[in-house]
């Protein structure tokens, strides 16, 4: 279990780190609307975002 979860951690700072590095204009960009959203917006996203590995996760298991 530990050598899973380290090796979770290790893909999803490969996955955080492709568009930065493909494309660090556009990640600026969506980092800066991203910073102008209300609070509950932010919360939407972030709900929806665990709400979909959740689900990835449910599937994939």
């Amino acid at each position: 279990m530990p050598d899973s979860l380290w090796t979770a951690l290790a893909l999803l700072l490969i996955l955080e780190g492709l568009l930065p590095f493909a494309a660090p204009r556009v990640w600026r960009e969506g980092f800066r609307h991203l910073t102008e959203l209300s609070d509950g917006q932010l919360r939407f996203v972030g709900m929806m975002s665990v709400s979909v590995g959740l689900l990835a996760l449910f599937l994939l298991s």
